[in-house]
């Protein structure tokens, strides 16, 4: 893997380890504002344990490590995580605080209707620090995945991303998607521009084009490239336009290819970019090319965004590798709806 510190994979117990809270969600059963909407449906949510999940659905060795409440909506996230084949062993019960919750309308997260309302002040995993998670399950695999989301929890949150992502002997690929969440900063004393700090001392980072403007001011796929030169593998999430991932060092040294997304008929615009993370980690852990691995990530996107949740099936590997196969005009022509990923359905082209 491009960019991994020493680490063999007879040493790792796990593919891809993921540190980070996920809450109960509450869905709504029809659209509307959180005053009108008369009912929920409960799921879970959670940047890291997203990843996680579609990492094992997709057949890969996922860990997830959190902190959940010693109560029953932390009995559902550590049993529905671990339905999906993720390992939990790692998950810790805080008998004084609670698991997190919250509340979110059916409208896209980009638009002004949109509404969240978050339980989480207080939370178990807020109270993530250096001092009570489990080293050694946190570097047993061969990609630890972090998410900006934790920094912004707490103090304890903050430094324990600040130990995780220090060099040191032995240390797993890191993988950091900065998920600027920008509801997260506004009452605390620290600045988003802590989570470019993180990004510049991993190895992978994830960052969507819109965010790193709203973060830290900076525009342009050039400008994002220039303000974290460090990481040995940069993707830019730029929505409809697709993806542009740097490779090998800022220019002229390094590489820059950039992917079209897929036409896909949205259902529900949430979970999109830890399904991308994940269908590009899965690539990366396969050893494939850079446009493969984000042709992977716009697929596992594509698979999300086609149902109504967080979580999804992926497409079986056998089918995923022959889309991603295809040359630029057939991938270009094609266009995912519901139900895609099914064996028996057809994929439409325009």
């Amino acid at each position: 893997m491009s960019g991994s510190p020493a680490r063999t994979d007879a040493d790792a117990t796990a593919d891809v380890v993921c540190l980070g809270e996920s809450m109960v969600t509450f869905l709504p059963s029809r659209p509307g504002r959180l005053a009108d909407v008369p009912s929920f449906g409960r799921g879970i949510g959670g940047a890291e344990s997203n990843v996680a999940c579609a990492l094992a659905a997709a057949g890969h060795r996922a860990a997830w490590v959190s902190r959940v409440g010693a109560d029953g909506f932390g009995d559902h996230l550590v049993d529905a995580i671990s339905a999906y084949g993720v390992d939990t062993s790692a998950v810790r019960r805080d008998p004084a605080r609670p698991t997190g919750i919250y509340f979110r309308t059916a409208t896209d997260r980009a638009t002004e209707v949109h509404e969240v309302a978050y339980y989480r002040a207080g939370s178990a995993a807020s109270a993530m620090s250096p001092a009570n998670v489990p080293y050694e399950a946190l570097f047993a695999g061969r990609v630890l995945h972090l998410s900006g989301i934790t920094a912004a929890l707490s103090a304890d949150c903050l430094a324990l991303l600040h130990e995780l992502t220090a060099p040191r002997p032995g240390r797993p690929l890191v993988s950091f998607d900065v998920n600027h969440r920008p509801g997260l900063w506004r009452d605390g004393g620290t600045s988003p521009d802590v989570l470019l700090d993180l990004a510049r001392r991993a190895d992978l980072v994830f960052v969507g084009e819109d965010e790193a403007e709203e973060a830290w001011g900076v525009k342009g796929v050039a400008a994002i490239r220039e303000a974290l030169p460090e990481p040995a593998v940069l993707v830019v999430k730029r929505g409809a336009e697709g993806a542009t991932v740097f490779t090998g060092g800022p220019a002229p040294s390094g590489t820059v290819t950039t992917v079209p997304a897929l036409r896909v008929d949205v259902v529900a615009p949430v979970g999109a970019g830890d399904a991308f993370a994940a269908g590009f980690l899965s690539a990366t852990l396969r050893g494939l090319p850079v446009r493969d691995r984000a042709r992977h990530g716009h697929l596992m996107a594509a698979a999300v965004l086609t149902v109504p949740g967080d979580l999804t099936d992926p497409p079986a590997r056998d089918r995923a590798d022959r889309l991603v196969a295809l040359d630029d005009a057939d991938w270009g022509r094609l266009r995912l709806g519901p139900g895609w990923t099914g064996d028996d359905q057809e994929v439409r082209t325009r």
